[in-house]
């Protein structure tokens, strides 16, 4: 098959879909059609601000649809990528307790109950399966919750689409679960080649058993619509015969996959309308509204969601995806869409795309901001505004327009995307609902920024132009810092390039264009793209201050979140402050992990010094993409070797150094292309090389496997 014309932008339509009807549906989860009535009436906009809440949250609808779909890519976009497969990728990037799923305990919750299973070694489609689980809890929701990646990947192949996310479907689920999974994606897939409803909807129905109750459901509920015209009423016989005390559990699909039939019958081919159908229907908000989301966005493209009013704007392309693979925790819906397009270009063997040699923001899609906010700092305020326009780029065909207002001396326009979590405020929120933001800074010290500006040629006046960045300091508040200052004619071009320096041993949160000018000046600046590279330059150990000459400690909290804690003893993160050594990992049992970094970091060197207590083994480890897929070097009492971790453990070099406790030890390893070096204090202990070059890029862990063990003085630097 051929690719629609159109794939890349219909693929970012059903991100954008599936992220705005998430966070339409989330503030509502769990209402009833009554109660959502009674409170807001029909829903037909955003209503987290009405009960105090965020708009742009973390959640399991978009935590597991863009994380678990990387199976595909992890191993090597194959349409016959397993579903053993796929349940590995739960383990490599779920941190138990903590990220993607609803952790509310075995035989309660479906997905937990899954991932112990995976745990425990038992494989797909077993670990989600009726005999092992019992069909209440196998055909709960969240097989389709997970599943639209897998349509988006599959353009116009509902069969394909189908296929893997029954695989995928299986590692958590059975039964009725598995149709409804099939449907949604089947529907997501087709939704690229087919424009009218009933037809779509028949491909997809076509695909699983006519004996089924999804099946029965589907087409009765076509019938209810093709005879009353009030969705109301439709919805009405829906609670009737699917009600929920017939389907029992949490959140059974039968009941919430008929409410996405129901917005899809009655939305009028309209996004808007669509939207308020299934999220005005109740129960499951979030996750019923994602999928209606998704299916719309790629069958109508963006023209389809902005056609009623603003959802784009507030969002702002924004995301959070917390797993073990902490750099990916911060992203957007520009990001994920290219990550998914070369999923399915890499599937038919194409190469992937680029937009302007790979630059991080390179705002080729329209409407595209990347996450750009402007800043509204009392200096800042009402200074800019920001909008994708055509033109003013090099090497694309697309821009990202400030348009700044009236600056003068002391009035400033900043712009900025975030590299890290936002606030103290969002993060307490987050981990007080139970979906934590786990996740790395991006930016780091050491590397090099780059950007293309362009000074609009209307301009009145000459602008000055940085990149600049804020990072946290000792008080967790957000410290500015900056790069050279160039001055740009009107009609002037600049390719700014700033080397970030070190902030204290503290997170990077954010990274934007600061434009300021004289005499009132007014005018746009266009950024071409914005990007980073190279091997970080830093220090990873408490932060400390200094005070008329003397180093103070101090207390901050940021620079611990920067860590992606897969440990027993999470709840001793906090405590680190009282300790003399800045780590201390406890692990009870297996293997913990403390993580940092992004795949972005390919080759580079880690240091610490390491002090094992009590221990099986423990060690560090390099190129890390989550808790399955890392090099280390490990040492135990008996011997030092260097793995690769990659679905099993392979010994790559090996010796019989021993370490013993209570002694302090020097750990060096370096990583370049496929060569592995290890030191131990200050000794070349082993030196290999993988031959498969299996891992290319990724962050950096600290590891306690049985046991625990101090680390201090962390630093990576470039080889």
């Amino acid at each position: 098959m051929t690719f629609p014309s159109d794939y890349v932008e219909r693929v970012y339509a059903g991100v954008l879909g599936k992220i705005i009807a998430v966070y339409l549906g989330r503030p509502i989860e769990g209402w009833s059609y009554e109660m959502i009535m009674e409170r807001f009436g029909e829903i037909h906009y955003y209503v987290h601000e009405a009960l105090g809440l965020p708009l742009v949250v973390t959640d399991d609808d978009l935590s597991g649809t863009f994380t678990f779909v990387r199976a595909m890519s992890d191993y090597g976009n194959r349409a016959d990528l397993t579903a053993v497969q796929i349940g590995q990728t739960w383990l490599n990037y779920i941190v138990e307790g903590k990220t993607t799923l609803w952790w509310g305990g075995i035989g309660d919750v479906t997905e937990h109950t899954a991932y112990l299973r995976l745990k425990s070694g038992i494989q797909p489609p077993r670990s989600g399966s009726i005999e092992l689980n019992g069909p209440v809890m196998a055909e709960q929701i969240g097989s389709q919750i997970f599943i639209e990646g897998w349509g988006m990947i599959a353009p116009g192949d509902a069969e394909l689409a189908a296929e893997l996310a029954r695989r995928a479907a299986s590692v958590s689920h059975d039964g009725e679960a598995i149709y409804g999974a099939q449907v949604v994606a089947a529907l997501v897939a087709q939704a690229f080649v087919e424009s009218d409803m009933g037809n779509l909807i028949d491909s997809a129905v076509s695909l699983i058993p006519t004996d089924s109750t999804s099946y029965r459901m589907i087409e009765q509920v076509r019938e209810w619509h093709a005879r009353q015209p009030d969705w109301h009423q439709t919805l009405g016989q829906i609670d009737r015969e699917y009600s929920r005390d017939r389907y029992p559990g949490n959140c059974h699909i039968v009941p919430n996959h008929a409410r996405i039939i129901l917005a899809l019958l009655y939305g009028d081919d309209d996004f808007q309308k669509s939207m308020m159908v299934v999220n005005t229907s109740g129960f499951d908000t979030d996750c019923n509204s994602g999928n209606v989301g998704c299916i719309m966005g790629v069958k109508n493209g963006l023209v389809g969601i902005e056609c009623g009013p603003d959802w784009r704007g507030p969002v702002a392309d924004r995301l959070y995806l917390p797993s073990a693979d902490g750099g990916s925790g911060i992203s957007d819906a520009v990001g994920e869409t290219f990550k998914l397009v070369n999923m399915g270009r890499g599937m038919r063997g194409l190469a992937p795309l680029a937009p302007k040699d790979g630059a991080r923001y390179h705002f080729s899609l329209a409407g595209s901001v990347q996450g750009f906010e402007p800043e509204t700092e009392p200096a800042c305020k009402n200074a800019v505004t920001i909008e994708n326009v055509p033109g003013h780029s090099k090497i694309g065909e697309r821009s990202l327009a400030f348009r700044f207002h009236r600056l003068a001396k002391g009035r400033i326009a900043r712009a900025a995307t975030l590299t890290f979590i936002p606030s103290k405020d969002i993060a307490d929120y987050f981990d007080e609902r139970g979906y934590r933001l786990l996740a790395s800074p991006t930016l780091y010290p050491g590397q090099v920024a780059r950007a293309r500006l362009v000074a609009d040629a209307a301009n009145v006046d000459t602008v000055t132009l940085r990149l600049y960045a804020r990072h946290y300091n000792e008080d967790d508040a957000l410290a500015i810092i900056g790069g050279e200052s160039v001055r740009v004619a009107p009609g002037g071009e600049v390719e700014l390039s700033w080397r970030v320096p070190e902030t204290g041993n503290q997170p990077i949160a954010c990274i934007g264009i600061e434009i300021s000018g004289e005499n009132g000046a007014s005018g746009s600046v266009y950024l071409d793209w914005l990007s980073w590279d190279g091997a970080p330059n830093m220090q990873l150990n408490r932060p400390i201050i200094s005070e008329a000459g003397q180093e103070k400690r101090v207390r901050p909290k940021f620079w611990k979140k920067a860590w992606i804690y897969a440990l027993d003893s999470s709840e001793r993160f906090d405590s680190w402050d009282y300790w003399t050594q800045a780590y201390r990992l406890i692990q009870n049992e297996g293997r913990g992990m403390l993580l940092q970094g992004t795949r972005d970091w390919t080759d580079y060197q880690l240091s610490v010094r390491a002090m094992p207590r009590v221990c099986e083994a423990g060690g560090i480890a390099v190129r890390v993409q989550g808790l399955q897929r890392y090099y280390a070097l490990l040492l135990s009492k008996d011997w030092t070797r260097i793995v690769r971790v990659l679905d099993g453990e392979t010994v790559l070099a090996q010796n019989d150094f021993g370490w013993s406790v209570e002694q302090e030890y020097d750990l060096h390893l370096q990583v370049e292309g496929s060569k592995l070096t290890a030191f131990v204090n200050g000794e070349r202990a082993l030196e290999t090389v993988d031959p498969d070059n299996a891992l290319t890029g990724g962050g950096i862990a600290l590891i306690a496997q049985t046991g625990c063990i101090y680390f201090d003085d962390v630093a990576v630097k470039p080889v």
